[in-house]
């Protein structure tokens, strides 16, 4: 949304004016540190986005047990798309994605669309794995003229688990991303710590060509293990 970027542009600017004044001591050091400002914002934009995609996996999770349980107890796909919808109402706010793009189903059935024509477009919108694997088992399952309850029954039971299975890997990992997270602090702690209490042995590190190399080697050294340690935290089922 417009409030999170807003909130990132603010989050990057301070990022590079705090190593501008941490590591080289001068305003001028901030259009140099442009690029790591950059950098921070797209590794946030990536951060949020697989964020979001994590919290539309689980409601989709809900919304598909919701639709696998109407099939079961007897209405025909279209209903159950329809009931899944009012199903969805009291559990998640108006605007959230899942809720969205069930209205949207609704209203396309209402335009007379097939439930495979319009689960097929569900899929193409959202361009998701498990989203893509449930329409494809269904539409799969309803030309051949399968046991279709069945095949959704076990497909909603593969995806559940699966989603399950990443959510106990991310609470496993939790305690080690907080202790990352202090990790990557501390560092820029130690040498705020020494700028404001012990200013002079700093000093001769800025101003002087020197400095500014050990400096930016520092820097660089920095970003590199942030990156490491970041993507060895970030595992994906």
């Amino acid at each position: 949304s417009r409030r999170e970027y807003v909130a990132a542009a603010v989050q990057s600017v301070l990022l590079v004016g705090t190593a501008a004044w941490l590591f080289y001591n001068t305003w001028l050091a901030v259009a140099a540190l442009l690029p790591v400002g950059i950098w921070y914002w797209h590794e946030w934009r990536e951060e949020c986005c697989k964020r979001k995609e994590q919290l539309f996996r689980e409601q989709f999770q809900n919304g598909i047990q919701i639709l696998s349980s109407l099939l079961k107890a007897g209405y025909s796909v279209e209903n159950a798309i329809r009931e899944t919808e009012k199903d969805l109402r009291p559990l998640y706010r108006e605007g959230s994605r899942i809720r969205t793009e069930f209205e949207r189903m609704v209203r396309e059935l209402d335009m007379n669309l097939t439930a495979e024509q319009v689960l097929t477009s569900f899929s193409k919108r959202v361009n998701q794995e498990d989203v893509n694997n449930f329409v494809t088992v269904f539409a799969a399952a309803k030309r051949t003229g399968g046991d279709s309850i069945s095949i959704l029954k076990e497909t909603v039971r593969i995806i559940g688990g699966k989603i399950e299975t990443e959510r106990e890997i991310q609470t496993v990992l939790a305690a080690k991303r907080l202790e990352f997270h202090v990790m990557c602090v501390i560092p820029l702690g130690m040498i705020g710590y020494m700028r404001m209490a012990f200013p002079e042995f700093l000093n001769v590190l800025y101003g002087n060509i020197p400095g500014v190399l050990l400096m930016t080697g520092c820097m660089v050294v920095y970003l590199f293990a942030y990156r490491l340690g970041n993507r060895i935290i970030k595992i994906e089922v």
